[in-house]
């Protein structure tokens, strides 16, 4: 193919990457698209979408894990040709969704589904605990201070008639990231698990020079925690290196991004928090961050029964407390920050205090006070 100055752009590709997702719509979607007039919970799992034009698409949604093997989605790609035209999505907090267009289809593809034992779990959708959005952790991350899969795996199997019945005051979205860099959802979730590291980084001096370039490790950190230093190895040879300004420092996990002779992971610094009461919609209230309830939890797999057990004791007091359509968040403020901690048995410590300097607006301002015998 010769090119042709007098027409630069003929024959010319210009979009390289995935095809645009207007092409793997079903039909029914590519034919009503805009004109959708409303939508109901037919059933937990089950969406009916219905069109000004009369149409309807009926969507089953399915748990899914974050991580799935190739015949995992070859069994999925399987299921979407058999029912629904080859036509199939993943949602963001990792579901899949299967869409039919007419009522009759719906019962053949949920006794498939069925018929293939606990993979494909339906549910997800109203007043239930959501699939769990969570980030890497130990399978591919280089600064987790937690695993992702296994705690989420941990979680959800004790809360999992949660995932399958609407039977909460409202939805209830949990999410994990496994560092405060959070590439999960942690800070808008109503219930949100966090690994957080405790202590700085160590350096490797008799490594550092080889791997690392010393104004990049410098430079990378975002608190101006790591300086120049010129340090003796193991050897007693005097070298460049760095330090760390521990009182700086807020494990963030960058450096060792930049610099892998200074590693951050540690077996008992390293650990679980939780937080509480963030959530992106905007209605009934604004949407709000979420607040650390719970600074510690230590790592303990394979199961972490820790953190199971203090999600579970929050999700169950939100339960047996909230009112209908009542997010977490919601209730706590609802109650006051004071009868959340007493309810659900969490001790109270400064840590959960914000003193970040710029954090005036999450401060309580005003005289309020919900009294309580929890906090003595």
């Amino acid at each position: 193919m010769g090119y042709d100055p007098e027409n630069p752009m003929k024959d010319r590709i210009t979009d390289i990457g995935p095809p645009h997702y207007e092409k793997m719509f079903p039909q029914v979607i590519k034919d009503n698209y805009g004109k959708w007039l409303y939508h109901e919970i037919v059933k937990p799992g089950v969406l009916k979408h219905v069109s000004e034009t009369g149409a309807e698409c009926y969507t089953v949604r399915v748990g899914c894990a974050r991580l799935v093997s190739v015949e995992y989605i070859r069994e999925v790609c399987d299921i979407a040709d058999k029912h629904c035209d080859g036509s199939v999505r993943w949602t963001t907090r990792n579901n899949v969704e299967f869409m039919v267009d007419a009522e009759s289809k719906v019962q053949p593809l949920l006794d498939d589904l069925a018929s293939r034992g606990n993979k494909f779990p339906v549910g997800g959708t109203g007043a239930c605990v959501s699939n769990v959005v969570h980030t890497q952790g130990w399978i591919h991350c280089h600064t987790p201070a937690t695993d992702a899969s296994g705690v989420v795996k941990a979680v959800m199997d004790e809360l999992f008639d949660h995932f399958t019945n609407m039977d909460l005051p409202a939805k209830c979205k949990v999410a994990l990231a496994c560092c405060l860099n959070m590439c999960g959802a942690v800070h808008c979730s109503d219930i949100a698990i966090l690994g957080i590291h405790r202590k700085p980084p160590m350096v490797d001096h008799d490594a550092i020079t080889g791997l690392c370039e010393i104004p990049l490790a410098i430079a990378s950190c975002p608190l101006g925690a790591v300086k120049p230093a010129t340090v003796k190895d193991s050897s007693g040879k005097e070298i460049k290196s760095v330090k760390v300004n521990a009182e700086r420092c807020m494990f963030c996990g960058n450096c060792y991004t930049m610099c892998p002779a200074m590693p951050l992971a540690d077996p008992e610094g390293s650990g679980i928090a939780i937080l509480v009461g963030g959530k992106v919609s905007n209605t009934r209230s604004g949407p709000t961050f979420s607040k650390l309830v719970i600074p510690f939890l230590p790592n303990t797999p394979p199961r972490w029964p820790e953190t199971v057990a203090a999600v579970k004791k929050i999700l169950e007091a939100w339960a047996a407390n909230a009112r209908k359509y009542e997010r977490v968040g919601e209730w706590a403020e609802r109650i006051g920050w004071e009868k959340f901690f007493e309810i659900t048995e969490i001790p109270f410590t400064d840590k959960s205090i914000d003193d970040y300097r710029l954090a005036y607006d999450t401060w309580r301002t005003t005289t309020q006070f919900k009294f309580t015998s929890h906090i003595k």
